[in-house]
Protein backbone atom coordinates (compact mmCIF):
# COMPACT_ATOMS: atom_id res chain seq x y z
CA UNK A 1 0.00 0.00 0.00
CA UNK A 2 2.74 2.34 0.52
CA UNK A 3 3.65 2.06 -3.19
CA UNK A 4 0.64 4.20 -4.27
CA UNK A 5 1.79 6.79 -2.16
CA UNK A 6 1.89 9.81 -4.58
CA UNK A 7 5.71 10.33 -3.33
CA UNK A 8 6.29 6.73 -5.12
CA UNK A 9 7.51 8.04 -8.78
CA UNK A 10 8.30 5.05 -10.64
CA UNK A 11 9.29 7.00 -13.71
CA UNK A 12 12.31 8.00 -11.56
CA UNK A 13 14.13 5.07 -11.21
CA UNK A 14 13.02 3.28 -14.59
CA UNK A 15 14.89 1.47 -16.99
CA UNK A 16 14.97 2.47 -20.47
CA UNK A 17 16.05 -0.65 -22.78
CA UNK A 18 17.03 0.01 -26.32
CA UNK A 19 18.34 -2.84 -29.33
CA UNK A 20 21.38 -2.42 -30.03
CA UNK A 21 21.91 -0.56 -33.64
CA UNK A 22 22.53 -4.47 -35.15
CA UNK A 23 20.52 -5.23 -38.42
CA UNK A 24 21.54 -9.01 -38.35
CA UNK A 25 19.56 -9.39 -35.18
CA UNK A 26 15.91 -10.83 -35.48
CA UNK A 27 14.04 -8.11 -33.57
CA UNK A 28 10.55 -11.00 -33.96
CA UNK A 29 13.33 -12.87 -31.88
CA UNK A 30 14.33 -10.98 -29.42
CA UNK A 31 13.61 -8.69 -26.52
CA UNK A 32 11.52 -6.11 -27.12
CA UNK A 33 10.41 -3.04 -25.29
CA UNK A 34 8.18 -0.09 -25.81
CA UNK A 35 9.44 2.56 -23.17
CA UNK A 36 10.59 2.24 -19.81
CA UNK A 37 10.52 -0.64 -17.54
CA UNK A 38 9.62 -0.49 -13.72
CA UNK A 39 11.77 -2.67 -11.90
CA UNK A 40 9.16 -2.96 -9.33
CA UNK A 41 6.52 -4.53 -11.56
CA UNK A 42 9.03 -7.56 -10.88
CA UNK A 43 8.32 -7.77 -7.26
CA UNK A 44 4.53 -7.42 -7.55
CA UNK A 45 4.05 -3.83 -7.02
CA UNK A 46 1.86 -1.93 -9.51
CA UNK A 47 0.45 1.32 -9.89
CA UNK A 48 -3.38 1.57 -9.33
CA UNK A 49 -5.64 3.96 -11.64
CA UNK A 50 -8.78 2.81 -9.85
CA UNK A 51 -9.47 1.83 -6.49
CA UNK A 52 -6.90 0.40 -4.12
CA UNK A 53 -9.44 -2.49 -3.08
CA UNK A 54 -9.32 -3.67 -6.67
CA UNK A 55 -5.24 -4.04 -5.95
CA UNK A 56 -5.91 -6.12 -2.68
CA UNK A 57 -8.88 -8.24 -3.65
CA UNK A 58 -6.82 -11.22 -3.55
CA UNK A 59 -4.70 -10.76 -0.20
CA UNK A 60 -8.16 -9.44 1.53
CA UNK A 61 -9.70 -12.57 0.13
CA UNK A 62 -7.10 -14.84 1.36
CA UNK A 63 -6.80 -13.38 4.83
CA UNK A 64 -10.57 -13.98 5.08
CA UNK A 65 -9.82 -17.58 4.33
CA UNK A 66 -7.77 -17.78 7.29
CA UNK A 67 -9.97 -15.78 9.71
CA UNK A 68 -13.29 -18.01 8.84
CA UNK A 69 -10.55 -21.40 9.18
CA UNK A 70 -9.83 -20.42 12.67
CA UNK A 71 -13.48 -19.39 13.89
CA UNK A 72 -14.00 -22.73 12.90
CA UNK A 73 -11.68 -24.62 14.69
CA UNK A 74 -11.79 -22.33 17.82
CA UNK A 75 -15.75 -23.11 18.08
CA UNK A 76 -15.57 -26.70 17.74
CA UNK A 77 -12.41 -26.95 20.27
CA UNK A 78 -14.41 -24.56 22.60
CA UNK A 79 -17.99 -26.73 21.98
CA UNK A 80 -16.19 -30.21 22.90
CA UNK A 81 -14.39 -28.33 25.95
CA UNK A 82 -17.65 -27.03 27.49
CA UNK A 83 -19.21 -31.00 27.09
CA UNK A 84 -16.09 -32.58 27.79
CA UNK A 85 -16.01 -34.41 24.48
CA UNK A 86 -13.08 -36.19 22.74
CA UNK A 87 -12.49 -35.01 19.08
CA UNK A 88 -13.06 -37.70 16.27
CA UNK A 89 -9.54 -39.62 15.42
CA UNK A 90 -10.80 -38.62 11.40
CA UNK A 91 -12.22 -35.56 9.99
CA UNK A 92 -15.39 -36.90 8.31
CA UNK A 93 -18.43 -35.56 7.23
CA UNK A 94 -20.91 -38.85 8.91
CA UNK A 95 -19.50 -39.26 11.87
CA UNK A 96 -21.66 -42.44 12.74
CA UNK A 97 -21.12 -43.98 9.24
CA UNK A 98 -17.96 -46.48 9.96
CA UNK A 99 -16.57 -49.60 7.81
CA UNK A 100 -19.38 -51.69 9.55
CA UNK A 101 -21.72 -49.63 7.92
CA UNK A 102 -20.69 -49.83 4.16
CA UNK A 103 -22.42 -53.02 3.16
CA UNK A 104 -25.67 -51.81 5.03
CA UNK A 105 -27.61 -49.79 2.07
CA UNK A 106 -26.83 -47.54 -0.85
CA UNK A 107 -27.15 -44.80 1.17
CA UNK A 108 -24.74 -46.10 4.06
CA UNK A 109 -22.06 -46.73 1.31
CA UNK A 110 -22.41 -43.30 -0.51
CA UNK A 111 -21.93 -41.28 3.43
CA UNK A 112 -18.69 -44.08 4.35
CA UNK A 113 -17.23 -42.98 1.05
CA UNK A 114 -18.36 -39.24 1.31
CA UNK A 115 -15.99 -39.72 4.58
CA UNK A 116 -13.23 -42.35 3.86
CA UNK A 117 -13.10 -41.83 0.10
CA UNK A 118 -9.30 -40.68 -0.58
CA UNK A 119 -8.43 -42.84 2.73
CA UNK A 120 -9.12 -46.10 0.54
CA UNK A 121 -8.69 -44.79 -3.17
CA UNK A 122 -6.08 -41.90 -2.84
CA UNK A 123 -3.12 -43.42 -3.86
CA UNK A 124 -5.00 -43.91 -7.06
CA UNK A 125 -6.36 -40.77 -7.41
CA UNK A 126 -2.65 -39.02 -7.34
CA UNK A 127 -1.29 -41.50 -9.79
CA UNK A 128 -4.33 -39.80 -12.14
CA UNK A 129 -3.34 -36.57 -11.21
CA UNK A 130 0.26 -37.50 -11.78
CA UNK A 131 -1.07 -38.47 -15.25
CA UNK A 132 -2.60 -35.78 -15.90
CA UNK A 133 0.03 -33.25 -15.13
CA UNK A 134 1.69 -34.93 -18.01
CA UNK A 135 -0.79 -34.93 -20.50
CA UNK A 136 -1.37 -31.42 -19.85
CA UNK A 137 2.46 -30.04 -20.30
CA UNK A 138 3.81 -32.30 -22.48
CA UNK A 139 7.30 -31.01 -21.56
CA UNK A 140 10.94 -31.61 -19.97
CA UNK A 141 8.99 -31.21 -16.42
CA UNK A 142 6.82 -33.74 -17.30
CA UNK A 143 9.48 -36.14 -18.04
CA UNK A 144 10.55 -35.75 -14.82
CA UNK A 145 7.19 -36.39 -14.01
CA UNK A 146 7.11 -39.68 -15.64
CA UNK A 147 10.11 -40.51 -14.09
CA UNK A 148 8.91 -39.74 -10.84
CA UNK A 149 5.68 -42.01 -10.95
CA UNK A 150 7.42 -44.81 -12.81
CA UNK A 151 9.74 -44.93 -9.42
CA UNK A 152 7.24 -44.89 -7.52
CA UNK A 153 5.39 -47.17 -9.07
CA UNK A 154 8.57 -49.60 -9.11
CA UNK A 155 7.79 -49.88 -5.50
CA UNK A 156 4.57 -51.77 -5.93
CA UNK A 157 3.20 -52.88 -2.74
CA UNK A 158 1.79 -50.37 -0.86
CA UNK A 159 3.80 -50.59 2.47
CA UNK A 160 7.20 -50.27 0.43
CA UNK A 161 5.42 -46.92 -1.77
CA UNK A 162 4.04 -45.54 1.82
CA UNK A 163 8.20 -45.56 2.84
CA UNK A 164 8.86 -43.55 -0.54
CA UNK A 165 6.29 -41.05 -0.22
CA UNK A 166 8.27 -38.74 1.78
CA UNK A 167 10.48 -37.98 -0.66
CA UNK A 168 8.17 -38.32 -3.61
CA UNK A 169 6.21 -35.28 -1.82
CA UNK A 170 9.62 -33.27 -1.19
CA UNK A 171 10.75 -33.99 -4.72
CA UNK A 172 7.33 -32.45 -6.17
CA UNK A 173 7.60 -29.67 -3.84
CA UNK A 174 11.42 -28.83 -5.21
CA UNK A 175 10.19 -28.88 -8.55
CA UNK A 176 7.45 -27.00 -7.95
CA UNK A 177 9.33 -24.11 -6.44
CA UNK A 178 11.86 -24.33 -8.82
CA UNK A 179 8.82 -23.79 -12.11
CA UNK A 180 8.05 -21.23 -9.83
CA UNK A 181 11.20 -19.11 -10.36
CA UNK A 182 11.23 -20.14 -13.91
CA UNK A 183 8.11 -18.42 -14.36
CA UNK A 184 9.25 -15.22 -12.06
CA UNK A 185 12.64 -15.10 -14.85
CA UNK A 186 15.09 -12.35 -14.78
CA UNK A 187 14.53 -9.00 -13.94
CA UNK A 188 13.66 -7.23 -17.08
CA UNK A 189 15.04 -4.08 -15.85
CA UNK A 190 17.87 -5.17 -16.43
CA UNK A 191 18.00 -4.95 -20.34
CA UNK A 192 19.65 -8.32 -20.54
CA UNK A 193 18.21 -11.29 -22.90
CA UNK A 194 18.83 -14.59 -21.84
CA UNK A 195 21.64 -16.78 -23.69
CA UNK A 196 19.09 -18.77 -25.36
CA UNK A 197 18.28 -15.91 -27.61
CA UNK A 198 19.81 -13.98 -30.56
CA UNK A 199 21.83 -12.76 -31.30
CA UNK A 200 23.65 -15.32 -28.83
CA UNK A 201 22.01 -18.45 -29.90
CA UNK A 202 19.49 -19.16 -32.70
CA UNK A 203 17.39 -21.81 -30.63
CA UNK A 204 13.79 -22.17 -31.70
CA UNK A 205 11.01 -20.39 -29.66
CA UNK A 206 9.28 -24.38 -29.28
CA UNK A 207 12.45 -25.88 -28.34
CA UNK A 208 12.56 -22.59 -24.98
CA UNK A 209 8.86 -23.68 -24.63
CA UNK A 210 9.34 -27.21 -24.26
CA UNK A 211 12.51 -26.69 -21.87
CA UNK A 212 9.90 -24.54 -19.71
CA UNK A 213 12.97 -21.83 -20.29
CA UNK A 214 12.03 -18.37 -18.92
CA UNK A 215 11.76 -15.91 -21.70
CA UNK A 216 10.70 -12.45 -22.28
CA UNK A 217 8.88 -13.07 -25.79
CA UNK A 218 7.77 -16.44 -25.14
CA UNK A 219 7.43 -16.42 -20.82
CA UNK A 220 6.29 -19.99 -19.46
CA UNK A 221 2.70 -20.45 -18.90
CA UNK A 222 1.90 -20.49 -15.13
CA UNK A 223 -1.31 -22.76 -15.79
CA UNK A 224 1.09 -25.60 -15.38
CA UNK A 225 1.70 -24.45 -11.42
CA UNK A 226 -1.72 -24.92 -11.19
CA UNK A 227 -1.33 -28.65 -11.88
CA UNK A 228 1.66 -29.27 -10.24
CA UNK A 229 -0.11 -27.98 -7.25
CA UNK A 230 -2.86 -29.89 -7.20
CA UNK A 231 -0.55 -33.23 -7.56
CA UNK A 232 1.55 -31.85 -4.58
CA UNK A 233 -1.91 -31.50 -2.84
CA UNK A 234 -2.86 -34.83 -3.42
CA UNK A 235 0.17 -36.01 -2.33
CA UNK A 236 0.33 -34.64 1.03
CA UNK A 237 -3.00 -35.78 1.61
CA UNK A 238 -2.11 -38.96 0.69
CA UNK A 239 1.19 -38.89 3.40
CA UNK A 240 -1.53 -38.00 5.73
CA UNK A 241 -3.11 -41.03 5.19
CA UNK A 242 -0.43 -43.14 4.99
CA UNK A 243 0.23 -42.05 8.57
CA UNK A 244 -3.50 -42.93 9.76
CA UNK A 245 -3.79 -45.78 8.49
CA UNK A 246 -1.45 -47.29 11.01
CA UNK A 247 -3.27 -46.12 14.06
CA UNK A 248 -5.42 -48.92 15.54
CA UNK A 249 -8.66 -45.87 16.23
CA UNK A 250 -8.63 -45.34 12.32
CA UNK A 251 -8.55 -48.99 11.32
CA UNK A 252 -11.40 -49.38 13.70
CA UNK A 253 -13.53 -46.67 11.95
CA UNK A 254 -11.94 -46.71 8.23
CA UNK A 255 -11.32 -50.20 7.68
CA UNK A 256 -7.60 -51.49 7.22
CA UNK A 257 -5.42 -50.73 4.04
CA UNK A 258 -2.82 -53.56 4.34
CA UNK A 259 -2.70 -55.76 1.51
CA UNK A 260 -2.96 -59.71 1.39
CA UNK A 261 0.54 -60.82 1.03
CA UNK A 262 1.94 -64.78 0.42
CA UNK A 263 3.21 -66.45 -2.38
CA UNK A 264 1.94 -69.25 -4.87
CA UNK A 265 0.26 -71.87 -3.16
CA UNK A 266 0.98 -70.74 0.34
CA UNK A 267 -1.89 -70.16 3.07
CA UNK A 268 -1.70 -66.71 4.69
CA UNK A 269 -0.44 -66.04 8.21
CA UNK A 270 -2.31 -67.34 10.97
CA UNK A 271 -3.99 -63.56 11.86
CA UNK A 272 -5.69 -63.06 8.74
CA UNK A 273 -7.03 -67.01 8.12
CA UNK A 274 -8.20 -66.15 11.51
CA UNK A 275 -10.06 -63.05 10.80
CA UNK A 276 -13.60 -63.96 10.12
CA UNK A 277 -15.18 -62.33 7.03
CA UNK A 278 -18.34 -59.95 7.92
CA UNK A 279 -19.29 -58.88 4.52
CA UNK A 280 -22.19 -60.63 3.24
CA UNK A 281 -22.49 -62.66 -0.10
CA UNK A 282 -23.03 -59.84 -2.54
CA UNK A 283 -23.45 -62.40 -5.45
CA UNK A 284 -27.16 -63.36 -4.36
CA UNK A 285 -28.79 -59.38 -4.69
CA UNK A 286 -30.85 -59.21 -2.61
CA UNK A 287 -30.35 -54.89 -2.59
CA UNK A 288 -29.33 -52.51 -5.77
CA UNK A 289 -25.61 -51.93 -3.64
CA UNK A 290 -25.41 -56.15 -3.89
CA UNK A 291 -26.12 -55.50 -7.53
CA UNK A 292 -23.73 -52.46 -8.06
CA UNK A 293 -21.14 -54.84 -6.52
CA UNK A 294 -21.69 -57.66 -9.23
CA UNK A 295 -21.33 -55.16 -11.69
CA UNK A 296 -17.75 -53.79 -10.39
CA UNK A 297 -16.19 -56.95 -9.72
CA UNK A 298 -17.95 -59.39 -11.97
CA UNK A 299 -17.92 -57.27 -14.73
CA UNK A 300 -14.78 -54.57 -14.29
CA UNK A 301 -12.12 -56.67 -15.98
CA UNK A 302 -14.46 -57.09 -19.23
CA UNK A 303 -14.74 -53.13 -19.31
CA UNK A 304 -11.01 -52.85 -18.89
CA UNK A 305 -10.39 -54.53 -21.52
CA UNK A 306 -12.92 -52.45 -23.92
CA UNK A 307 -10.19 -49.52 -22.92
CA UNK A 308 -7.97 -51.07 -23.74
CA UNK A 309 -9.06 -52.33 -26.89
CA UNK A 310 -10.59 -48.77 -27.60
CA UNK A 311 -6.94 -47.33 -26.98
CA UNK A 312 -5.19 -49.49 -29.43
CA UNK A 313 -7.60 -48.65 -31.95
CA UNK A 314 -7.36 -45.32 -31.95
CA UNK A 315 -4.46 -44.58 -33.28
CA UNK A 316 -1.65 -47.12 -35.76
CA UNK A 317 1.02 -47.74 -34.09
CA UNK A 318 3.75 -49.16 -32.23
CA UNK A 319 2.68 -48.03 -29.22
CA UNK A 320 -0.70 -49.51 -30.28
CA UNK A 321 -0.05 -52.66 -31.15
CA UNK A 322 1.09 -53.68 -27.32
CA UNK A 323 -2.26 -52.19 -26.28
CA UNK A 324 -4.13 -55.05 -29.10
CA UNK A 325 -1.53 -57.75 -28.17
CA UNK A 326 -2.36 -56.95 -24.23
CA UNK A 327 -6.35 -57.31 -25.27
CA UNK A 328 -6.12 -60.33 -26.61
CA UNK A 329 -4.20 -61.84 -24.68
CA UNK A 330 -6.56 -61.06 -21.54
CA UNK A 331 -9.57 -62.20 -24.03
CA UNK A 332 -7.79 -65.68 -24.95
CA UNK A 333 -6.96 -66.26 -21.32
CA UNK A 334 -10.86 -65.24 -20.65
CA UNK A 335 -12.30 -65.47 -16.67
CA UNK A 336 -9.66 -68.54 -15.58
CA UNK A 337 -6.97 -65.34 -14.77
CA UNK A 338 -9.35 -64.54 -11.73
CA UNK A 339 -9.02 -68.21 -10.65
CA UNK A 340 -5.33 -67.89 -11.05
CA UNK A 341 -3.66 -67.03 -7.22
CA UNK A 342 -3.50 -63.49 -6.64
CA UNK A 343 0.33 -63.35 -7.06
CA UNK A 344 -0.10 -64.27 -10.57
CA UNK A 345 -3.31 -61.95 -11.39
CA UNK A 346 -1.21 -59.24 -10.04
CA UNK A 347 1.74 -59.85 -12.29
CA UNK A 348 0.16 -59.86 -15.22
CA UNK A 349 -1.63 -56.53 -13.82
CA UNK A 350 1.63 -54.91 -13.22
CA UNK A 351 3.26 -55.90 -16.81
CA UNK A 352 -0.35 -53.86 -18.28
CA UNK A 353 0.18 -51.15 -16.14
CA UNK A 354 4.28 -51.16 -16.33
CA UNK A 355 3.27 -50.79 -20.43
CA UNK A 356 1.06 -48.11 -19.83
CA UNK A 357 3.20 -45.50 -18.00
CA UNK A 358 6.09 -46.55 -20.45
CA UNK A 359 3.70 -45.21 -23.29
CA UNK A 360 3.01 -41.83 -21.73
CA UNK A 361 6.22 -41.62 -20.81
CA UNK A 362 8.16 -42.39 -24.65
CA UNK A 363 5.15 -40.40 -25.69
CA UNK A 364 6.01 -36.79 -23.84
CA UNK A 365 10.10 -37.38 -24.55
CA UNK A 366 8.70 -37.67 -28.56
CA UNK A 367 6.93 -34.68 -28.70
CA UNK A 368 10.57 -32.67 -29.01
CA UNK A 369 10.33 -34.70 -32.43
CA UNK A 370 6.59 -34.26 -32.97
CA UNK A 371 6.81 -30.72 -32.61
CA UNK A 372 9.41 -30.14 -35.61
CA UNK A 373 12.38 -29.72 -33.01
CA UNK A 374 15.11 -31.69 -34.58
CA UNK A 375 14.23 -31.55 -38.51
CA UNK A 376 17.53 -32.90 -39.39
CA UNK A 377 16.25 -36.42 -37.65
CA UNK A 378 12.90 -36.96 -38.85
CA UNK A 379 12.85 -35.26 -42.27
CA UNK A 380 12.18 -37.49 -44.73
CA UNK A 381 11.69 -40.09 -42.62
CA UNK A 382 7.55 -41.00 -42.96
CA UNK A 383 8.22 -44.15 -42.02
CA UNK A 384 9.61 -42.95 -38.49
CA UNK A 385 6.55 -40.74 -37.92
CA UNK A 386 4.00 -42.78 -39.13
CA UNK A 387 5.52 -46.38 -36.70
CA UNK A 388 5.30 -44.14 -33.70
CA UNK A 389 2.17 -42.36 -35.12
CA UNK A 390 4.17 -38.94 -33.93
CA UNK A 391 1.68 -35.38 -33.89
CA UNK A 392 2.57 -32.30 -32.18
CA UNK A 393 -1.04 -32.03 -29.82
CA UNK A 394 0.92 -29.10 -27.80
CA UNK A 395 -1.17 -26.70 -28.11
CA UNK A 396 0.87 -23.09 -28.51
CA UNK A 397 3.59 -24.07 -30.49
CA UNK A 398 4.67 -22.15 -33.40
CA UNK A 399 4.30 -23.81 -36.54
CA UNK A 400 6.41 -23.30 -39.49
CA UNK A 401 6.11 -22.31 -42.83
CA UNK A 402 9.43 -24.79 -44.20
CA UNK A 403 9.35 -28.07 -44.38
CA UNK A 404 8.73 -29.63 -40.58
CA UNK A 405 7.36 -33.10 -39.20
CA UNK A 406 3.13 -33.08 -39.16
CA UNK A 407 3.87 -32.15 -43.16
CA UNK A 408 3.35 -34.01 -46.39
CA UNK A 409 2.28 -36.41 -43.68
CA UNK A 410 -0.83 -39.25 -42.84
CA UNK A 411 -2.13 -39.15 -39.52
CA UNK A 412 -5.68 -39.17 -37.93
CA UNK A 413 -6.40 -35.26 -37.16
CA UNK A 414 -5.58 -33.55 -33.92
CA UNK A 415 -7.35 -30.55 -34.59
CA UNK A 416 -10.01 -31.91 -37.29
CA UNK A 417 -8.45 -29.58 -39.48
CA UNK A 418 -8.58 -31.80 -42.46
CA UNK A 419 -11.43 -32.82 -44.40
CA UNK A 420 -12.53 -36.62 -44.56
CA UNK A 421 -10.83 -37.38 -48.18
CA UNK A 422 -7.01 -35.54 -46.39
CA UNK A 423 -7.58 -37.94 -43.74
CA UNK A 424 -7.82 -41.66 -45.08
CA UNK A 425 -5.05 -41.83 -47.16
CA UNK A 426 -1.68 -41.07 -46.32
CA UNK A 427 0.62 -38.70 -48.08
CA UNK A 428 4.25 -39.25 -47.82
CA UNK A 429 6.95 -38.19 -49.74
CA UNK A 430 7.81 -34.41 -51.20
CA UNK A 431 5.82 -32.68 -53.72
CA UNK A 432 2.60 -33.44 -55.27
CA UNK A 433 1.01 -36.20 -54.89
CA UNK A 434 -2.31 -38.02 -55.73
CA UNK A 435 -4.20 -41.23 -54.66
CA UNK A 436 -7.23 -43.00 -55.91
CA UNK A 437 -8.57 -45.81 -54.20
CA UNK A 438 -12.38 -47.15 -54.31
CA UNK A 439 -13.72 -43.91 -56.48
CA UNK A 440 -12.26 -41.90 -53.82
CA UNK A 441 -9.51 -39.36 -55.05
CA UNK A 442 -7.06 -37.24 -52.85
CA UNK A 443 -4.72 -34.45 -53.46
CA UNK A 444 -1.77 -33.34 -52.01
CA UNK A 445 -0.19 -30.00 -53.22
CA UNK A 446 2.10 -29.45 -49.77
CA UNK A 447 -0.03 -27.42 -47.75
CA UNK A 448 0.91 -26.68 -45.02
CA UNK A 449 -1.03 -29.07 -41.91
Amino acid sequence: MLYQLNVVQPIRYSSNCTMPDNSSIDLSRSVLYSGPVDPAQWLGLHKTEGKLLDYLRYNLMMLALLAFEVTVYRHQELYRLRRNKVPPPTRTLFHDITRRHLDDNVLSCVKYFLNYFFYKFGLETCFLLAVNVIGQRMDLFAVSHAFGLITVLSRRSRKCIASVWPKYCYFLSGLLFFQYLLCIGFPPAACKDYPWRPPSSNMDSNVVKWLFLPDHLMPPNPLFLLYDFLLLLGASLQLQVFEEELQSSVQILAGDNSELEGDDGQIFDLIRRLRLNTVPDFMLCRSYLDMMKVIIFSYMFWFVLTIIFITGTTRISIFCMGYLVACFYFLLVGGELLLKPVKSILVYWDCLIGYNVFVITMKNILSILACGFIKSVVLNHCWLIQLFSLACTIKGYTKRTGDHLGQRLFLFPVAAEEGLQESLLPVCGPGPAKYSTLGLQVHSHNTRV
